[in-house]
C-alpha cells in the first residue's frame, strides 16, 4: 500500500500512486470549471427573476463562455452545454416578452 500524503492508498506501484496524484489534481480543476459554469447559470437566473435584463444578458454571456470552456475541455458534454445555453436564452427571452 502506498502512502499519499496523510492518506493510505490501495495502490502498490509507483505508476498507480502517481496516477492517483494526477487524478486528484484533475478532479480539482474539473470541479472548479464545473462550479464556475453553475455559478454563472444560477446568477443569470436570479437576475432574470429580479427583472435586471441588461445585467442578466451580460451574465448570460459569461455563463455561455464558461459552459463552452467546460465542454471544450471535456468536463461536460458538448450537448449538455448547448442544452444549458439554449434553456438559459429561452428563459431570458420569455421573461423579456412577459415584461413588455
Amino acid at each position: 500500500m502506498g502512502k499519499e500524503g496523510s492518506r493510505t492508498t490501495l495502490a502498490n506501484t509507483q505508476s498507480a500512486i502517481k496516477r492517483i496524484r494526477s487524478s486528484e489534481r484533475k478532479r480539482k480543476t474539473n470541479q472548479a470549471h464545473r462550479s464556475r459554469a453553475r455559478t454563472y447559470l444560477r446568477r443569470t437566473r436570479q437576475l432574470i427573476a429580479r427583472g435586471n435584463f441588461e445585467e442578466a444578458e451580460v451574465m448570460a454571456r459569461e455563463a455561455t463562455s464558461a459552459l463552452d470552456k467546460a465542454a471544450q475541455k471535456g468536463i461536460i458534454h458538448k450537448n449538455r452545454a448547448a442544452r444549458s445555453k439554449s434553456r438559459l436564452m429561452k428563459q431570458l427571452q420569455q421573461a423579456r416578452q412577459q415584461e413588455a
